[in-house]
């Protein structure tokens, strides 16, 4: 029997941003893209401003940001919060939209993010001291309604009656004080021909995981700058940016997103003189998520030494004296192992089996010991573990669900790539780096998979963790990477070096290590001599 098969996929998001940069050019938006900071307007007072989170007040960072967004100082370029890992960029975000709905009465809010959980995130939070009949959520006809959290449900465009999504008239939707959708459903409002001005403000979280004819789309035929509209981008941009895999989209630029253009390329928004200009960005500076020893290296890489550790001491040094620790109260282990890159053959991603039983031997110990000899306890949900690769993702998955059969909540643990992990935090985590073979490197490279040669996707992974990071990998073949080089040097430096020695093989050349790594198998129930050797 033969069949046909014809694979196909959604156009309507890449026409969507075609007519949003269509509309770019006609719509007036010079000064909103490419802005000189030459059209300054006057500012609003911001005296007396009182936060719904009293507590934001207290961080100069992210109280200035506030005051300047509710200000429009910046207009009608836009204002940029510069938002490293945990340091409150959301949080900004949604404060500084209460205190416009609270300070401007004659608003209307656009709030975007390029995913629905970016998007769900915001608008659960803004429920809290916003009233539900002024915010509305509308989500695309194509998304699960099993998967749209309780909270929001009661603001979303879900009619239970019909069990469909539904779309309001223009004049209805134009009686909310704030919409919220992702950035391409944002163009629902261009189609349904909103008059350009209705919305004062558009914010738009997570910024930089965007395209930027993405963010285009909430902006073009909806926001008039030059009549006093405001945008705000929230992001990151040594984060991971747009996911692209067309090689000539790549080339020609579409992987930089408008907050990393616009923090790179205009000098509105480069640092002069060791800082930003606040009438245009704030960088937050106070980190609420990680142990010092976690954020020492990306701070040092990526953020110019400006971080400062300001998280709960309760929660970042729950691990300090964890009895599988090299060094106690350094909660960073890298363990050094000689694996072997595998693939199965329906599939062309790779694992590497020998990590997975190093992993697991970790989470087993993690699991036995709190509770115990002063460690915290954990659940699974406050464990995460990352891979770069699907299949080492899946193998990893069964071999848990495999070894803790008789753990409650098990299935709570994520497993996931690092695109997967972009905001999301856990007391614990666990990498798994898989690549070890330096056959294989000039590959992950051209097709930009793995953590070698791609700085972000290395900064976010090494970010995520609260009180323990547990790194498993190949120290030969990471540090060919200058970030990986420094990581690595940082762990031996400080005594959070595990495993297998590398001093072993630092001296070999690239042939004598593709020799090595072919012929010896570290996973034979009699390992080899050399294996033994390189053994602690």
């Amino acid at each position: 029997m033969l069949f046909d098969v014809t694979f196909t996929f959604n156009r309507m998001p890449l026409m969507v941003q075609h007519r949003a940069v269509d509309l770019a050019k006609r719509k007036n938006l010079q000064e909103c893209l490419f802005p000189t900071g030459s059209h300054q307007r006057s500012n609003l007072p911001t005296d007396g401003l009182r936060l719904y989170d009293q507590k934001l007040e207290n961080n100069h960072e992210q109280f200035r940001a506030i005051k300047q967004i509710v200000s429009g100082i910046s207009r009608p370029a836009p204002y940029l919060i510069f938002g490293p890992p945990g340091t409150g960029k959301t949080v900004t975000l949604v404060e500084a939209i209460k205190q416009v709905l609270k300070n401007l009465p004659e608003c209307h809010i656009l709030s975007c993010a390029p995913s629905n959980s970016a998007a769900d995130l915001i608008c659960e939070r803004l429920m809290k001291h916003v009233d539900k009949k002024d915010i509305y959520r509308i989500m695309a006809s194509s998304r699960d309604f099993r998967f749209v959290p309780e909270s929001i449900k009661p603001c979303c465009n879900w009619n239970s009656s019909t069990q469909a999504y539904e779309y309001p008239t223009k004049n209805k939707l134009m009686e909310y004080k704030v919409i919220i959708t992702t950035l391409v459903t944002a163009g629902r409002l261009v189609s349904a021909q909103f008059p350009p001005g209705h919305f004062s403000h558009v914010f738009i979280d997570e910024s930089g995981h965007a395209v930027e004819p993405e963010c285009v789309t909430a902006i073009a035929g909806i926001l008039d700058v030059m009549k006093g509209g405001q945008l705000i981008l929230a992001g990151d941009p040594q984060q991971l940016g747009p996911v692209l895999r067309s090689p000539f989209a790549i080339k020609h630029g579409l992987g930089m997103s408008l907050l990393e253009r616009l923090m790179t390329q205009n000098p509105l928004y480069g640092k002069s003189s060791g800082s930003y200009n606040p009438q245009f960005v704030t960088k937050l500076l106070l980190n609420y998520r990680s142990h010092p020893d976690i954020l020492n290296v990306p701070n040092e890489l990526f953020y110019e030494k400006e971080l400062q550790a300001k998280a709960d001491e309760l929660i970042t040094h729950a691990y300090c004296n964890w009895e599988k620790l090299p060094k106690k109260n350094f909660p960073i282990i890298f363990h050094h192992v000689l694996g072997k890159d595998e693939r199965e053959g329906n599939s062309p991603s790779f694992f590497n089996v020998h990590e997975i039983e190093v992993l697991v031997n970790y989470l087993h110990s993690l699991l036995e010991t709190q509770g115990k000899k002063g460690i915290a306890k954990i659940s699974p949900k406050e464990i995460g573990i990352i891979a770069p690769y699907r299949k080492q993702v899946e193998k990893i998955r069964r071999a848990i669900d495999q070894e803790f059969k008789a753990v409650t909540d098990i299935k709570d643990l994520k497993i996931g790539s690092v695109e997967e992990f972009q905001g999301q935090e856990r007391k614990v985590i666990l990498i798994s780096t898989v690549r070890s073979s330096p056959n294989y490197v000039k590959f992950d490279e051209d097709f930009g998979l793995g953590f070698l040669k791609n700085p972000k996707r290395f900064n976010v992974s090494i970010t995520r963790a609260k009180a323990l990071l547990i790194m498993i990998g190949n120290a030969v073949i990471l540090r060919k990477d200058p970030n990986w080089a420094r990581f690595l040097n940082y762990c031996s430096d400080k005594g959070g070096y595990s495993g297998l020695r590398a001093d072993y093989l630092e001296d070999l050349d690239e042939t004598e290590l593709t020799e090595l790594f072919e012929t010896l198998n570290v996973n034979e129930p009699e390992p080899r001599k050399l294996y033994c050797k390189l053994l602690l």
